[in-house]
């Protein structure tokens, strides 16, 4: 029984409560609207028997009504026979968490919701040890170095439907569902569908959950996505109309509108995209049986010994010892759990669990390193068998200043190097593409030719996007070069220079008139092209991400930056913008700037720092390694003099107990070059690094009203569709007003009111 306040939202009785300011993204959201929307998400929560619940989840909520009490989306938007079919072991087009579905029976079908999913690759079928690659592995890794075509990768995994989110009318009785688990022919033993995604290339695969599940929604569940049944339609939200592309940002901003108000809710606790009410975490502790507080205890406890020395040696030090604890597996063999891991209890279990382990890395380590063992606790994967926690010790080694909680993946990045992602088919402009660097550490490290790379975001018919970070020669030379797709297509117009517009944009920042919209010349007279004579701000600095729009075959360029969500501090540096780390360290290193690039007049601390950031070699957070013998060097440019190497000798001792710097110990290949971490069998040597370490700062005024949080202002209410009560009929004036809503939001022969409904016409009101 829902315990929803009398404030609490009703879908098709109260007005809409998501609203276009939404679509801008949290910061664009008036308190009040924020704390509406809270308050529903919160009861939806409970309603769901306390989580989890996933942003995208939270989402479908929101936007299709979903009814507390028990009727779920049984009044909702959707032509159900349109819901993608799952068949439990068949190959399947990948589908995200939120996605609608109907599982196959051979009678009658099941109709559900995913409200979880993780990777369970066939290896870990038999509860053998995990292997080490498998952490942090690509989709369609098959085994060390070994993976499946990448150009449409096929993952297995699991997924966790909810069979009562349509309400009484669509859920089969209990008996006949334990039937099928029992027959594991429709559903496993669990309750659960693994099937054998196919995404349908690498780059799909490694989207995060939002972009996968906007994708989504844009394709398969378009048509429910775009009905004009549903409370207020993303039409009406985005103002605009209808165009793919305003779609997509429409979704993107009201999916992160949705995950703050989940993740600032006080009522729930979070784990990645997934929420848990506080009280049902609550009352897991204090159950004494299976997944109460003494099994999470022994949980953690079993993750540090994982990788604890299991005896004192008398001479030398012990070797170095890795170990990996997947979460499901480890719930799986636990004595007595198996009524807590069927259907949608799995999900809870694996996110409590998860919590428990992130609790002890953040209460009782020192960022990651456990003390008094000295084992080193990170989270390596998120998503396969219900996440995957690395151990290691000795763990000093590995205290870089990295976040222990954010996937490292670094089982598969140490046992293999992986294979370079093939150049996408120009046939296939279609998909959305997520950056998504690799990590390698630095045997494998960056270099200066391929640091500051440009990526693209998105190639269509009418358009291609890229970002570039700004390098130091960009800002002093007042130019920024072009993708070569983009020169390639200019040089078709025939000319090598031209002049061309470019449009500035920079959301949080300052910009000038003659800034915002510059006269450039488009120059195509190298092997590469640029954009010249453009005027930067004075607050753009090296390492700045500059998102690029061209219309094809157009002559003008739209430049814009990005805020974070919240700005940071990187040694001294307020950064309130998205930034490349590789570029900021090498670029920004002390003795660099747009008035010139010298070392003169930096002390000797400076020019340590300065020598390890532009010399040593750059992992993809924008940490640097300097093999500790070419530091002199690297600072003098020639040998140095007595005096001289004692006073960098000082420098960088200063500089190791302040942790600007940290000590790390690599080797030394055959072949002269230094590798990390230290290989077998070769000569060990000492590094030193530097590290950025980002300090997150609150925003200025952060705690009272933002912009457009007036009290007692007018706003605006789109039309929505309002439950007549029993007997009632809507009038002739609201069937007509149904009917012209349906056309502006996309039917063009217009839609007659469902019956038992009115449609409330746009208004203005005063709150």
């Amino acid at each position: 029984m829902s315990t929803a306040g009398a404030n609490t939202w009703q879908p098709y009785e109260d007005e809409p409560v998501l609203t276009p300011a939404m679509t801008e993204g949290h910061r664009a959201t008036p308190g009040k609207e924020m704390d509406r929307l809270r308050r529903y998400l919160e009861a939806v929560v409970d309603d769901r028997r306390g989580g989890p619940v996933h942003t995208a989840v939270a989402f479908n909520a929101a936007y299709f009504g979903y009814e507390l009490g028990g009727e779920g989306y049984g009044n909702g938007a959707f032509d159900i026979d349109t819901f993608p079919a799952l068949t439990l072991g068949d190959e399947t087009p990948a589908l995200p968490v939120g996605a609608l579905v109907r599982i196959e029976t051979g009678s009658d079908p099941l109709h559900a919701e995913i409200v979880y999913k993780e990777g369970r690759h066939p290896c870990m079928s038999s509860g053998a040890d995990i292997p080490a690659w498998l952490s942090g592995a690509p989709a369609g890794a098959e085994g060390p170095g070994r993976w499946q075509d990448a150009s449409s990768p096929v993952r297995r995994e699991l997924l966790v439907p909810d069979l009562t989110v349509f309400g009484p009318a669509l859920q089969l009785p209990e008996a006949k569902l334990k039937r099928f688990r029992a027959r594991q022919k429709w559903l496993n033993k669990d309750g659960h569908v693994v099937v054998d995604a196919r995404y349908a290339s690498a780059s799909e695969a490694e989207l995060d959950d939002t972009a996968a599940f906007v994708h989504h929604l844009l394709t398969r569940q378009r048509e429910s996505l775009l009905s004009p049944l549903v409370p207020v339609s993303i039409v009406q939200l985005a103002g605009g109309g209808g165009e793919e592309e305003w779609l997509r940002e429409a979704l993107t901003g009201l999916l992160d509108t949705v995950r703050y108000a989940l993740r600032t809710s006080e009522a729930l606790r979070s784990w990645g995209h997934y929420v848990l009410a506080r009280t049902r975490i609550a009352s897991g502790l204090r159950h004494d049986g299976a997944l109460g507080e003494a099994d999470l205890y022994a949980l953690t406890g079993s993750v540090e010994r994982a990788a604890a020395p299991t005896t004192r040696r008398r001479h030398g030090l012990q070797g170095p010892r890795t170990a990996f604890t997947a979460i499901g597996p480890w719930l799986r063999a636990l004595a007595g759990a198996e009524p807590l891991l069927t259907g949608v209890e799995y999900a809870v279990s694996v996110c409590r669990a998860n919590l428990a382990v992130a609790d002890f890395v953040r209460r009782d380590t020192d960022n990651g390193l456990r003390v008094g063992s000295g084992v080193r606790i990170t989270l390596d994967d998120d998503f396969e068998s219900g996440g995957i926690w690395r151990s290691h010790h000795p763990g000093a080694d590995e205290a870089d200043g990295s976040d222990p909680l954010t996937p490292a993946g670094r089982g598969w990045r140490d046992t293999v190097r992986p294979p370079e992602t093939p150049a996408t088919e120009a046939t296939d402009h279609t998909a959305e593409m997520e950056e998504v660097p690799e990590a390698p550490f630095a045997d494998q490290a960056l270099t200066d030719e391929t640091i500051g790379i440009q990526n693209y975001l998105r190639i269509a018919d009418s358009e291609l996007c890229w970002q570039t970070p700004l390098r130091l020669a960009h800002l002093m030379e007042d130019y920024l070069p072009l993708t070569p797709m983009v020169c390639d297509m200019l040089r078709l117009l025939g000319a090598e220079t031209l002049s061309v517009r470019l449009e500035l944009g920079h959301p949080g920042g300052t910009l000038e008139a003659s800034e915002e919209v510059q006269e450039v010349t488009l120059d195509l007279t190298g092997e590469t092209g640029a954009l010249r004579g453009v005027q930067w701000p004075i607050d753009f600095f090296p390492g700045l991400r500059i998102y690029v729009q061209w219309p094809r075959g157009g002559t003008v360029f739209r430049l814009s930056t990005a805020e974070l969500e919240e700005p940071v501090d990187v040694d001294g540096q307020l950064i309130s913008h998205r930034y490349d780390p590789q570029v900021l360290t090498r670029d920004g290193a002390p003795g660099s700037g747009r008035d010139g690039d010298s070392s003169d007049g930096l002390d000797t601390r400076r020019l340590v720092l300065r020598a390890v950031r532009r010399l040593g070699r750059l992992t993809p957070d924008g940490h640097a390694l300097l093999d500790r013998a070419a530091l002199p060097r690297g600072v003098y440019a020639t040998s140095p003099a007595a005096h001289q190497i004692t006073a960098l000798e000082q420098a960088v001792g200063e500089l190791l107990d302040e942790r600007h710097l940290y000590a790390a110990t690599g080797s030394r290949g055959a072949d002269g070059q230094p590798h990390h971490p230290a290989r077998e069998g070769e000569i060990p040597i000492p590094l030193i690094g530097y590290a950025p370490n980002p300090v997150v700062l609150p925003r200025p005024g952060t705690g009272g009203p933002g912009p457009g949080q007036v009290i007692g202002t007018e706003h605006f209410v789109h039309g929505f569709l309002r439950r007549l009560p029993a007997g009632w009929e809507p009038t002739d004036a609201q069937r007509a007003a149904y009917r012209e809503h349906c056309r502006r939001v996309g039917k063009a022969d217009g839609w007659e009111l469902p019956h038992g409904y009115t449609f409330v016409t746009a208004h203005s009101r005063r709150r």
